[in-house]
């Protein structure tokens, strides 16, 4: 099959993390008989020091011409002081408002050999398998009007039908693959927004007779993630709420480095489904350059990847065993109580996808 991927390492440890990712695509494309057609480009802090622009007319058009994009982290300190139009954040809404990525996946799983690395008690989080599905294009980030007028701040959080809609039955065909439960959060009992999609959601599980739904507000929702986080199976959530309960689940998983995500929005007439895939840590300036940062999360995006816009489960599969076989085995990263390096880490995960039996689809 033909790849056509763009990749975005972006900023601080983003460029260490998607070399890795790299390495294992391309890995990945030798063993499993692909031709691999990777671009790169720039995004953030590192396109405004290449272009000036958080995000570029020409990247947006490479972006649009791509079967999928991987992106590594935006954010950089400089630039905290800049108007929001110019910040490295702005490049990664721009890129999502592009590519028309309305729905962010991120499955959260505890391994088993990560338990011990959360703070949480092994017994309240082993077994947990739940997903994530964050509307990615609506509410706070881009409600207008916005600004700051002098003393006085300002956001609009608003939502349509069809926007609340459209993510919510993502959600529900989700669940139908996995343990048939959606826990559906809002702040029903406080904003007009959260009571249309509370109606909404509850309209769309009527098509889905055979998954469960759940209603949940939202501080209840992060208060049951760490006391009781086996309850869950889709979590589905508007944006901001899912911004943050999300890397909430971070700790679930042990380190916030092992966890990937996708954001996808409708199928294309191809038949093939865009998307951006990224590790949902940040930027991490602190650790960047040191060549310690953990490549997990960005080397589960693209197994997500390779799944989700191209349909190929084998090799998805092949890179989640390489990833447990590394968690097992080493060698970890520093974030993970190991000593290997980045590149040692994503050598590793390689060095076991060659060998990886390949089983019919």
């Amino acid at each position: 099959m033909q790849l056509k991927i763009l990749s975005l390492p972006g900023d601080g440890i983003g460029p260490e993390v998607t070399a890795e990712a790299e390495k294992v695509l391309e890995c990945v494309a030798t063993r499993f008989g692909h031709h691999l057609e990777l671009t790169r480009g720039h995004i953030g802090g590192a396109a405004l020091k290449a272009e000036g622009t958080p995000l570029s007319a020409a990247t947006k058009r490479a972006a649009s011409a791509a079967d999928a994009v991987l992106l590594g982290a935006v954010g950089m300190p400089e630039y905290d002081r800049n108007a929001p139009a110019e910040r490295p954040e702005k490049g990664l809404l721009d890129l999502r408002k592009e590519l028309a990525v309305y729905a962010n996946l991120r499955p959260v799983k505890a391994y088993p050999s990560l338990v011990g690395a959360s703070p949480l008690k092994a017994d309240r989080i082993e077994g947990t398998d739940l997903l994530i599905v964050r509307e990615l294009t609506g509410g706070l980030y881009f409600g207008t009007p916005r600004g700051i007028d002098g003393k006085h701040a300002f956001n609009t959080m608003a939502y349509t039908a069809d926007e609340i809609e459209r993510v919510a039955r993502i959600a529900f065909e989700l669940a139908r693959s996995r343990r048939g439960k959606v826990t559906s959060v809002d702040k029903a009992n406080v904003l007009e927004t959260s009571q249309l999609w509370r109606q909404v959601v509850t309209e769309v599980a009527r098509d889905y007779p055979g998954v469960e739904l759940e209603h949940l507000l939202v501080d209840n929702a992060a208060m049951q993630l760490v006391l009781a986080p086996r309850r869950f199976d889709v979590l589905l959530t508007e944006n901001m709420f899912g911004d943050i309960l999300s890397d909430e689940a971070a700790v679930l998983a042990g380190s916030i480095g092992v966890l990937a995500s996708a954001s996808v929005g409708a199928r294309r007439e191809d038949g093939k489904l865009p998307g951006l895939y990224e590790p949902i840590h940040g930027s991490a300036p602190a650790i960047a350059d040191k060549g310690v940062a953990n490549p997990i999360g960005a080397v589960g995006s693209v197994a997500l990847m390779l799944e989700w816009s191209f349909g190929l489960r084998d090799e998805a599969r092949a890179i989640d065993a390489a990833v447990s076989r590394w968690l097992d085995d080493g060698p970890l990263t520093a974030d993970l109580g190991g000593t290997a390096s980045t590149s040692q880490a994503g050598d590793a995960l390689c060095a076991w996808i060659r060998t990886a039996h390949r089983t019919p689809s």
